[in-house]
């Protein structure tokens, strides 16, 4: 609730607390979720993950990145996914369009752009962990990209799947 001591202090203080948050979220879904299902050899897909913490709370909250990837990688155990799928958009275009916006889509154009800016480069460092496609291709297309990645990455010569 938003009357919680959370959002009662400076910014950078209450920046600080929310990636810690994420962090711990992101501590129990790895041991109640992903590493029981990598160990039952499954599939495991995840919504907003390691990357999508170091680029909205470092990146765009503009805090310590440094700290913050060593925050996240402490709480995941170091655990990188294989693929990360970016939809990309500009955020002047994307923001304007939701009815009912939240806290993150109200943050302001500067903050999405730098997220957007963090995520693209990311995507250039890694690019064999990155699939970056046009977030306003239809679905169909998209879906056909993400299975074709993921086909590659599920086959025997590709030995890359797994805990």
């Amino acid at each position: 609730p938003r009357s919680t001591p959370l959002y009662s202090s400076a910014a950078s203080d209450v920046y600080k607390r929310q990636a810690l948050l994420y962090a711990a979220d992101k501590a129990q879904h790895v041991h109640e979720v992903v590493r029981p299902g990598l160990a039952r050899g499954e599939l495991v897909i995840c919504d907003r993950y390691l990357d999508s913490m170091l680029a909205y709370q470092g990146a765009g909250r503009v805090l310590d990145l440094d700290e913050v990837a060593d925050v996240a990688r402490w709480a995941t155990d170091g655990l990188v996914p294989d693929l990360t799928v970016l939809l990309d958009l500009d955020p002047s275009e994307a923001v304007g369009t939701i009815a009912d916006p939240d806290r993150l889509e109200q943050a302001g154009d500067d903050f999405h752009q730098r997220v957007r800016w963090f995520f693209l480069e990311l995507a250039a460092r890694e690019p064999a962990r990155y699939l970056v496609l046009p977030a306003r291709d239809s679905r169909q297309h998209l879906a056909e990209q993400v299975r074709q990645r993921v086909g590659e990455l599920l086959s025997p010569a590709a030995g890359r799947i797994g805990p």
